[in-house]
């Protein structure tokens, strides 16, 4: 993946200032337990979209993008802050299609971060 792709995926000066501060290894346990995690954001973001619940649905997005956002994913980390602001005029055209380009992209996002840390470690 050329560097400016993976500039698009992932925060990258973030990484790189934690790989400096705590390591590649400790950053990669976190994005174990992130993933770990993920099936459980996304069934509750699925949900909540499922049953018209866009209080939740918010609220939801909220939880994933500081998570996401925590371990460098970049791309759904701005998709999940688009989720979240349910008061933004452009929400309601577009919630559902945010929503699915996070469920398309989080996989490959994350076994993305998961080689670049490797790389690292």
């Amino acid at each position: 993946m050329a560097n400016s792709e993976l500039d698009s995926v992932l925060d990258l000066n973030t990484l790189e200032q934690y790989c400096s501060a705590i390591g590649a290894g400790t950053l990669l346990r976190s994005v174990v337990l992130f993933e770990k995690l993920l099936p459980e954001y996304l069934a509750k973001l699925k949900a909540a979209y499922d049953a018209g619940d866009n209080d939740v649905l918010c609220s939801e997005a909220h939880k994933f993008k500081g998570a996401a956002g925590s371990v460098g994913l970049k791309r759904v980390h701005h998709l999940a802050q688009y989720l979240q602001h349910g008061e933004d005029p452009q929400w309601a055209a577009h919630h559902a299609e945010w929503l699915a380009e996070i469920m398309k992209l989080i996989e490959g996002d994350l076994a993305t971060l998961k080689r670049f840390l490797e790389e690292k470690a």
